[in-house]
């Protein structure tokens, strides 16, 4: 898929196996992070979930944590990623769509009722409104008496792979920047065990990036958050261990092991030479990965659940710290509870009848994943190098030279399955007739009214003079210098909106124009 011509044959002659694999546990990490991985500990099994409203999404996740989830990831609908409210105009159509809807921090203590945070990690796949909703997360925390140092998550925070592969950004990427590092700053204080970002090549790979360029760009906007951060006063060795990324995993299973090992390798060597760190702890690569969404078809449906379980097993023999499992039927709507159990089953077979999670990197030594392993990671430092040369990844974003590399890697793909070069099973090969799935979840259309009415009945209730003197104070704080995340956290407190807090950030910090930088 990255192009790298694969040989017939590797030997020892492929790869300086003592320099480059080391040990696991051991820096540059290519082996695993920790010595004794899934012996000591499995990977966290986290299923993304989240649809209509709260109360729904908190029935589906203690639905799958009744059945052996060890981790929740949230889902957030498309108004609630792009702060606005249900009532307002530009979310009409789409609320509790794709995700829960939360525009309140009432929502927020329903989505998360009867949920012990203090025992859940929780991922929330959130990115303008990032900080948003980790204020809400933290207020439910306060108004249960659970300690900030008692919580364990992450939210993506990755507002730069927004800007080139997903669209859901509010603000320009400077002030963007800023709302991070303030992230980064607050949480290294108050909130000592959460992962403050998750730097994805997820949505990036989805959007048609190889796994060299996946490697690269993420790296690359990794690299400008850790050079922001630097900027703001922080010590590369105060904030770098809460770094975590999160990747895609394709078809392609030796491809993928490698490139989880060339990752770890490279990013520990970045952090070391490129930042002077010097706790070991900033060198880890340590990643969730998710099945690729884009590589299940509509077309024989049951034939994804094959494809789930191959990149599954990827991402575990490439030693991924959480997982994300798609279901069968993510080609044609959201999953059902049937479907997302089955997804769930695959990772725990995986764990409990397949055995590699009894051996530490059972793929290590092997001459054909060695040399890919490192030929992916010379390549990803190649096209860091040629992004470096522009002033960063912010700089090449803003010139749209990652936007046009990732669609031209996605344009040469589709080619190559019009052409037959690429077979997709059910699509261009092997096509038969097949009946559509019976069962698909559909979200009732009463919730957008439904969430529309409880938003309007929230601004009659609360004290509207306190949240009017919340929203002046973040707003004058946005145009100095101040960290905004206590600012955010009052005005959640005064039960200000989500669409409320963004648009008062949105008059000082104003909003993306893509077609001014493409």
């Amino acid at each position: 898929m990255s192009e790298i011509e694969v040989k017939h044959l590797y030997s020892s002659l492929d790869d300086d196996f003592i320099k480059d694999i080391g040990f696991p546990g051991q820096v540059p990490f290519t082996r695993g992070i920790y010595p004794s991985m899934y012996r000591g500990r499995l990977w966290t099994m986290r299923q993304y979930a989240g649809f209509g409203t709260a109360e729904e999404s908190n029935r589906r996740f203690r639905y799958l944590l009744s059945h052996g989830q060890t981790g929740l990831s949230v889902a957030f609908d498309l108004p609630t990623q792009m702060g606005y409210d249900p009532d307002d105009p530009w979310a009409k159509g789409e609320v509790g769509r794709v995700g829960v809807s939360i525009a309140s921090l009432n929502d927020m203590m329903l989505l998360f009722k009867g949920i012990p945070l203090d025992k859940v990690s929780v991922s929330m796949t959130i990115n303008a409104t990032a900080a948003v909703l980790l204020a809400m997360y933290l207020a439910v925390a306060e108004e249960r008496g659970i300690p900030f140092s008692a919580l364990n998550g992450t939210i993506q925070n990755d507002i730069l792979k927004e800007y080139v592969a997903r669209g859901t950004y509010i603000f320009p990427p400077r002030p963007s920047m800023r709302l991070i590092t303030d992230i980064f700053a607050y949480c290294g204080k108050q909130v000592p065990r959460w992962n403050t970002i998750s730097i994805s090549g997820y949505h990036i790979r989805e959007a048609g990036a190889t796994a060299v360029q996946e490697l690269a760009y993420t790296f690359s906007d990794a690299i400008a958050y850790v050079e922001a951060a630097n900027k703001a006063g922080l010590a590369v060795d105060d904030f770098a261990p809460r770094l975590s990324f999160f990747f895609a995993v394709h078809n392609n299973l030796i491809e993928e092991v490698a490139k989880f090992r060339a990752g770890r390798r490279l990013w520990a060597r970045i952090m070391k030479e490129r930042f002077g760190a010097k706790d070991p702890r900033s060198l880890m690569m340590r990643c969730h990965a998710q099945t690729s969404g884009a590589t299940l078809t509509a077309q024989q449906p049951n034939v994804n659940i094959v494809r789930v379980g191959l990149q599954a097993l990827a991402g575990v023999l490439g030693g991924v710290q959480s997982l994300h499992t798609n279901s069968l039927d993510e080609a044609c709507a959201l999953p059902t509870e049937e479907t997302a159990k089955l997804a769930l089953r695959t990772q725990q077979i995986i764990a409990g009848e397949s055995g590699v999670a009894n051996v530490v990197d059972p793929l290590g030594g092997s001459y054909a994943v060695e040399a890919l392993t490192s030929e992916i990671e010379k390549r990803a430092r190649r096209e860091i190098e040629r992004i470096d040369s522009m002033g960063g990844a912010v700089s090449a974003i803003e010139r749209g030279y990652i936007q046009k590399e990732i669609h031209e890697s996605a344009f040469a793909f589709q080619k190559r399955v019009e052409s037959q070069e690429q077979i997709i099973v059910g699509v261009n090969a092997y096509r038969t007739e097949s009946p559509s799935l019976s069962s698909l979840l559909k979200v009732d259309p009463r919730v957008e009214r439904r969430q529309i009415h409880l938003v309007v009945s929230l601004r009659k209730r609360r004290n509207a003079g306190k949240v009017s003197t919340a929203l002046s104070a973040l707003k004058e704080a946005a145009s100095g210098t101040e960290n905004l995340m206590p600012l955010i956290l009052n005005a959640v407190r005064a039960r200000a909106t989500l669409g409320e807090i963004s648009h008062a950030l949105r008059e000082v910090f104003g909003e993306h124009d893509i077609g001014t930088h493409v």
